[in-house]
């Protein structure tokens, strides 16, 4: 089957009807002739946008796990089902609007630089774009959760460059890949998102860290000796306590068995001692995170009692 040639600037296009009646015709832009587009791309680049759209995607997967209720630390588990996957795409839109500091409002998602703005986050291999948001001004975010990275794109999703006659069940479409690579421009590259200690243990590590049959505290103490100055984050610490009653004052409780068992020295970012204990040794502690460092580490640091907490 011969692929329909990829309209280009200067060519017409005419999106789908929509409630309120059929847009009017009319002419693709090239994106650097496209003054609302660059001037969204313009806000995006003057911000610290991987870092703000990384923590938002970080937010969003996080929050559909909700591990400190169901023990799940990973997209990809066979506990989490394609449904639920699916929608870290649709929850995302609010986790980058409180992110870049915007507001939830009409016509579309947002407004930058008074443009409307669609917000579009996908878990597979390609967005799905509405009626409303056919030939609008689009921030596309693509997460490969195998690979626990993500990207970003902007690009003004005109229906010709949209794929199908009839679109799905909820008339939504589909960017041309072509179209993608051609008129779309790189908001974020293909980035790492924050690690998850978790998925780093081995399935037997996991049983030990998992068991419910043990205590917290034994768990807690299992889990930083198996990862040793390893940033762990508070998120971590509820998904291992999910269920129960204050996990983070319980997995204090461990720190002088984790020192016992394992000569690590837990430092907690809560506590600003042990918060710029902790950068001094290389480790960013930021949203409360915790590290377990070895005792040798420590020496030459002329810490007092008082910088650490038990």
């Amino acid at each position: 089957m011969t692929k329909t040639p990829l309209p280009g600037p200067g060519d017409s296009c005419q999106p789908d009807p929509r409630k309120g009646g059929l847009p009017p015709e009319h002419m693709i832009l090239a994106p650097e002739h496209d003054e609302d587009l660059q001037q969204v791309y313009g806000w995006l680049k003057l911000q610290p946008i991987i870092s703000l759209l990384r923590g938002a995607v970080d937010d969003a997967v996080r929050y559909v796990l909700d591990g400190a209720r169901t023990w799940r630390f990973d997209l990809m588990s066979d506990e989490v089902d394609s449904d639920e996957r699916s929608s870290v795409g649709t929850k995302l839109q609010y986790h980058v609007i409180e992110s870049l500091g915007l507001r939830k409002e009409p016509p579309l998602d947002t407004t930058i630089m008074d443009v409307p703005v669609e917000i579009k986050g996908t878990v597979r291999s390609t967005w799905m774009i509405p009626r409303e948001g056919q030939c609008e001004v689009t921030l596309m975010i693509q997460i490969d959760a195998r690979q626990h990275r993500f990207r970003a794109v902007l690009m003004r999703t005109h229906r010709a460059w949209l794929t199908g006659q009839h679109g799905n069940r909820d008339l939504k479409r589909s960017p041309r890949a072509d179209a993608v690579s051609n008129y779309a421009l790189e908001v974020a590259p293909w980035t790492d998102l924050p690690t998850e200690p978790l998925r780093k243990l081995t399935p037997d590590q996991l049983r030990v860290v998992f068991n419910h049959g043990d205590g917290l505290r034994k768990r807690i103490t299992a889990l930083f000796g198996y990862l040793p100055e390893q940033v762990i984050p508070r998120t971590t610490i509820t998904t291992v306590g999910a269920g129960l009653g204050d996990p983070l004052k319980r997995a204090r409780e461990a720190k002088p068995y984790v020192l016992t068992e394992h000569y690590l020295v837990v430092l907690v970012g809560t506590w600003e001692s042990e918060f710029n204990i902790a950068a001094k040794l290389g480790h960013d502690l930021n949203n409360e995170a915790w590290v377990a460092v070895p005792v040798a580490k420590l020496a030459g640091l002329n810490l007092s009692s008082y910088d650490l907490k038990y």
